[in-house]
């Protein structure tokens, strides 16, 4: 399987935005749109609002990239993901993310 991991140790290559954004498929926008209203107590999100590439890589990027604490975070750092830095299994700015997506510290460990 393609891997494409985030800042945060997700894999982007998996993800439904990336997915859809990719194929232009507007259903699994609407769908991927639907499920994340739930999922993340958001429900405001939008199928247009489903469009990313992945946050390490060029192209769109879904609205919560810009304020995106890991992301900035690691940035600050010269990180290109959480993986690099020390504080990684104390830090709980990405605490939420390790807590629901539990592969993500295997990933980051994968590319750092």
């Amino acid at each position: 399987m393609e891997k494409l991991i985030s800042c945060c140790g997700l894999n982007c290559a998996s993800c439904n935005a990336r997915i859809a954004t990719l194929s232009n498929d507007d259903e699994l926008r609407r769908q991927t749109a639907e499920k994340w209203k739930v999922m993340y107590n958001s429900p405001d999100i939008t199928p247009e609002m489903i469009n990313c590439t992945g946050c390490r890589v060029e192209g769109a990027k879904i609205g919560h990239w810009a304020v995106c604490g890991m992301r900035t975070c690691a940035s600050s750092k010269n990180f290109n993901t959480c993986g690099q830095c020390d504080s990684l299994q104390s830090c709980d700015t990405i605490k939420p993310v390790l807590q629901f997506a539990p592969d993500a510290v295997e990933n980051l460990k994968s590319v750092n």
